[in-house]
């Protein structure tokens, strides 16, 4: 069964367009990650999907049912926020348990469900804590348990980890994760982060200006980016684009080379001078001013002795560069 499906859906706010023609499934199971930069739309599309802000136009149906004129606790939907949104005066057992206990679900069915899902996140030691005792980790815990007991149709994430620090998010990104494969649940989920994107997700869609830019598999949108934007959008350090490249290119177009696709070589194509250098341990990034006067990464697998200041010659494989029209559309170089 599909979990989700959304057919030209548009939202406005007034003569404000926020969401253009979205139309978008998401498979019974599959974990999807909704990416972009701020003011894209992933935000508000989430809310459309859990009901909280109503599609302008369009269909929305969760589960086999059109769910437009639905309220959102009817919907089969559980959210987990970036606030936690917990009640602090409950313990973290009752701050669980609140939902069903609304829904008037049996004691024994509550019991079951939280039990279930304490053990499931580790959160044993704190049931009769409240909120204020708990670290930031804890939290976003506890209000992901909160949505597990719902046993929703579709679980919806908006930006659940950007309140939480590095070590933090790495952490609870693989509790997401392992619980997916656990619950073998349908989710989505908002980020702004392309890591988090890159790392969980079955499928991306990325959107810009409230349409929809590309949609696919981390690899595939990595390999094939279907124009600059996405190419410049997925990947760390991002690609380079240079108007000025060592190629036969489309009038007016843009060359993309990824970093780690840059190797240091005698006679290359490409001569620059080094004005910075990152060493991170196990990579080494050169930041390099092209003698076309434009910039460039290099990310160098391991420890590289290059120095700022240094002149350098790169060259790449034709086969891994990426072309791009005066429209930023990708074509082949």
């Amino acid at each position: 069964m599909t979990a989700l499906t959304l057919t030209n859906v548009c939202k406005s706010f007034g003569p404000v367009e926020v969401l253009k023609d979205i139309n978008l499934t998401v498979e019974d199971g599959e974990f999807v990650v909704f990416v972009g930069p701020s003011g894209c739309g992933k935000s508000t599309l989430l809310r459309v999907i859990a009901g909280l802000e109503d599609a302008t136009s369009g269909t929305v149906n969760i589960g086999g049912d059109v769910v437009n004129t639905v309220p959102p606790a009817k919907r089969g939907i559980a959210m987990v926020f970036q606030s936690y949104a917990l009640y602090p005066h409950l313990s973290v057992r009752d701050n669980m348990a609140l939902g069903l206990k609304q829904e008037k679900q049996p004691k024994s069915v509550i019991e079951e469900r939280v039990s279930k899902a304490v053990q499931m996140l580790d959160l044993g030691a704190y049931v009769d804590r409240r909120p204020s005792d708990l670290s930031g980790g804890q939290r976003q815990r506890v209000a992901i348990g909160r949505a597990i007991v719902r046993e929703p149709k579709l679980f919806l994430f908006d930006e659940p980890l950007s309140n939480l620090d590095a070590a933090l998010r790495m952490n609870t990104r693989i509790e997401i994760a392992e619980l997916h494969r656990t619950l073998s649940a349908s989710m989505i989920y908002v980020t702004h982060d392309q890591t988090e994107a890159m790392t969980l997700a079955d499928k991306i869609v990325v959107l810009r200006d409230g349409h929809v830019e590309q949609v696919g598999s981390p690899m595939e949108l990595y390999n094939n980016p279907a124009n600059r934007f996405v190419a410049g959008f997925l990947g760390s350090p991002a690609m380079n684009f240079l108007k000025k490249a060592p190629l036969d290119m489309p009038q007016n177009g843009t060359l993309g080379i990824r970093p780690e696709h840059l190797r240091l070589v005698q006679g290359g194509r490409i001569k620059g001078r080094v004005t910075h250098v990152e060493r991170l341990g196990g990579d080494t990034n050169l930041l390099v001013a092209t003698d076309q006067q434009e910039a460039m990464t290099v990310r160098l697998f391991g420890q590289d002795a290059t120095a700022v200041g240094e002149e350098i010659e790169l060259d790449f494989d034709n086969t891994s560069a990426f072309a791009f029209d005066a429209q930023d559309q990708r074509v082949s170089p």
